[in-house]
């Protein structure tokens, strides 16, 4: 099992997480591409801070949404969205290249995340989007009980994935995350994220919103830099995941 977290949020003078802290306990950054957060200057301080710490570095793309920090939902044509995804990791690409460093995969933001997740004609564009640019990158997706219906889509275009599960957010009974506006939907105490961690290392299962246990499969955690006491939480969420990863490779 991997962790994930989003990097590179800031924008200007404004800061945002602490990639800093975060980073050498993270095994993949997800760096943001301008449309949600970043800029370009916090996106090549990013990709060195990915690069110090041998950590594999990911594409971030958004809707075009920087005032709502790419968490509105938005209706857009398919052509015009698979121009947007492939702008952002093109810049990114392009400052990789800058630092000798590779662009390994791509995960999407937000409201385009969770649409394409819940509308697979948008993830099939999404999809098309990084098959046309770099078919070598990996797409990061949420680990969801279609699962085999989103290999299927990608083997059309001959990519990689990798299934994500979220650390700190509520899941629906349908496999999705519990809206941000309704209550509870991010975990409120480490001791639920801790539960959610281990259950997933452990059994890969995830408990829903109506006590539900539904089973995924995972790839890789994600886990958020901008909380309170993140740092800490990373921490031991990575001490946590090592632990299941060692006795996992022990067990004959």
């Amino acid at each position: 099992m991997k962790l994930n977290c989003d990097m590179g949020e800031a924008f200007g003078v404004w800061k945002m997480g602490e990639d800093e802290q975060i980073m050498p306990f993270v095994d993949q950054a997800n760096v943001a591409c301008g449309f949600h957060a970043s800029d370009p200057l916090t996106m090549s301080k990013t990709v060195a801070l990915a690069k110090q710490h041998d950590v594999t570095i990911g594409a971030h793309p958004a809707y075009p949404d920087l005032v709502g920090f790419g968490r509105r939902n938005m209706d857009i044509a398919p052509v015009e969205l698979k121009a947007l995804i492939q702008y952002q990791i093109g810049a990114l690409q392009g400052i990789c290249q800058a630092h000798n460093a590779k662009l390994s995969y791509v995960k999407p933001h937000g409201a385009l995340y969770n649409q394409m997740m819940a509308d697979f004609a948008i993830l099939d564009t999404v999809m098309q989007a990084v098959s046309e640019l770099d078919a070598s990158l990996t797409l990061m997706v949420m680990a969801v009980p279609e699962a085999e219906q989103v290999k299927q889509l990608a083997a059309k275009y001959g990519l990689n994935i990798w299934f994500e599960a979220f650390a700190d957010r509520l899941y629906t009974d349908e496999g999705r995350l519990t809206p941000r506006k309704q209550p509870n939907a991010v975990h409120a105490s480490f001791e639920l994220i801790e539960q959610q961690v281990v259950q997933l290392c452990e059994t890969g299962t995830l408990t829903t919103a109506s006590g539900q246990k539904l089973a995924i499969h995972a790839d890789t955690i994600c886990v958020h830099g901008d909380g309170d006491h993140a740092v800490d939480a990373v921490k031991r969420i990575r001490q946590l995941v090592d632990v299941t990863n060692q006795d996992n490779a022990t067990t004959p």
